[in-house]
């Protein structure tokens, strides 16, 4: 029994010799192995964190960048807005300013060729009615002798005051009156 203790005592030993010998060694160069490994997965966690936390940062820079060229472009195209709308008021009022004026040169001349034609139209009106006014009066005799004598004075009138005397415009009246 005894015996039996010691023996399986020994092949024990033995077992755990040959452990010790052969499985200890591979299985501590495999722990090893992992524990490498595993230190060298931490280490590259921690370079890969640190290359985030460098990427989050330029990330922020530029878009802090991104949101400041943002404003600019916007702050300087509302005022290419503003220049341009200026422009363009400007440029209306010059426009405006054209037309009325052309407006009113087209109304003066307007106004000057109806003043013509209104001018025009008076006298042919004119003349018109005084032929008529002519022949209606000169139509009666009485004012057709009335008209003629009244032209031979004048012209009597005018012959004495240009010969000074009246004697020769007094003469042919007489013979008349005779």
């Amino acid at each position: 029994m005894v015996a039996d203790y010691i023996a399986e005592f020994v092949g024990f030993i033995v077992v755990i010799a040959v452990i010790w010998w052969k499985v200890v060694p591979p299985v501590r160069k495999a722990m090893r192995k992992q524990q490498e490994t595993i230190a060298k997965q931490v280490e590259d966690a921690k370079e890969a964190t640190e290359r985030l936390a460098v990427a989050e940062r330029k990330y922020r820079d530029a878009l802090a960048e991104a949101r400041t060229e943002a404003a600019k472009i916007r702050d300087a195209a509302r005022a290419d807005a503003l220049r341009i709308v200026e422009e363009m008021r400007e440029q209306a009022d010059r426009e405006v300013e054209r037309i009325r004026q052309r407006g009113e040169e087209d109304l003066v001349a307007q106004r000057r060729q109806v003043i013509r034609e209104l001018r025009g139209r008076i006298g042919e009106l004119a003349v018109e009615l005084a032929g008529e006014l002519v022949t209606d009066h000169l139509s009666d005799q009485q004012h057709r002798s009335a008209t003629v004598d009244r032209l031979l004075d004048e012209l009597e009138a005018m012959a004495g005051s240009t010969s000074g005397s009246g004697g020769p415009a007094t003469g042919p009246s007489a013979g008349e009156d005779s």
